[in-house]
């Protein structure tokens, strides 16, 4: 068992560029798939779970316009850039207004329709 520890403490200092070697050589190794282990779960149920990417782009979506349809369609044409006709159009779908925004990019977003009383979300 010694030796399992000292495995364990020079993983723990391997860089991730190291460890991702390590990996396709055990598979390679044992003709064996990470993504099959990983979805067996771990033998000791030890193993710490993998931090989780934070989303960075979102998309903004219309889902209620409120009272005052024109000022939505104001702020629709001031972040799309599409012709009043066009904006109408999404704003009466209650559809997509812009995807893949940086999430500060649509956060401003949100709270400008918050302001003209719209609904919007980021997903």
């Amino acid at each position: 068992m010694a030796d399992i520890a000292k495995m364990i403490e020079e993983i723990k200092g391997m860089s991730v560029l190291e460890l991702n070697e390590l990996v396709h050589a055990i598979e390679t190794e044992f003709g064996v798939s990470a993504a099959a282990v990983a979805v067996a779960g771990p033998a000791t149920g030890a193993a710490e779970a993998a931090p989780v990417e934070e989303k960075t782009e979102f998309n903004v979506i219309l889902k209620e316009v409120g009272d005052k349809k024109i000022d939505v369609i104001k702020v629709v044409r001031e972040f799309t850039g599409l012709g009043l006709v066009d904006a109408k159009k999404l704003v009466e779908s209650l559809g997509t207004v812009k995807e893949n925004v940086p999430k500060e990019d649509a956060e401003k977003m949100v709270a400008k329709f918050k302001e003209v009383g719209a609904t919007v979300v980021m997903e």
